[in-house]
């Protein structure tokens, strides 16, 4: 065992996250999100939701400071009525990490999917919300 490593951080998700250079990204995906099919590596964090694992991983992943949005979100489908609420749970943690909010971009959701199948892993968890897919573009320390 190791000291001061949240128990929500599994041993291959820390691996993943080790292994990972300057530019390379990860998604933290919700329920419904299409991980498998994908044909990246995939980490399960079953019984978890995105909000916790993104804040849990913010304490030890650097967001790119040298990419304009190292952060991206699948924007809400033209003529979908839902409003994503868990986003501003997202906005606090980045602000309570230390990041300003212009650090986020929306993107169509094909091209979240198209941007998804060259990033490093996707972290599939159980998450219910709608539209809780997030992307981390990895920085330097």
């Amino acid at each position: 065992m190791l000291k001061n490593i949240p128990s929500l951080i599994s041993p291959e998700l820390m691996k993943i996250l080790m292994e990972m250079g300057h530019g390379d990204e990860i998604i933290i995906a919700d329920g419904n999100y299409p991980a498998h099919s994908q044909g990246v590596k995939v980490v399960r964090a079953d019984g978890h939701d995105v909000a916790t694992m993104l804040g849990v991983i913010l304490d030890f992943f650097p967001l790119d400071t040298y990419s304009e949005h190292p952060i991206a979100l699948m924007e809400v489908v033209k003529g979908d009525t839902t409003i994503p609420v868990i986003w501003e749970t997202y906005k606090e943690i980045i602000v309570e990490k230390g990041y300003d909010l212009e650090v986020i971009e929306n993107i169509d959701r094909f091209d979240f999917y198209d941007r998804s199948k060259k990033t490093f892993a996707i972290l599939a968890t159980s998450d219910k919300a709608l539209y809780a897919n997030i992307l981390l573009k990895k920085g330097v320390v």
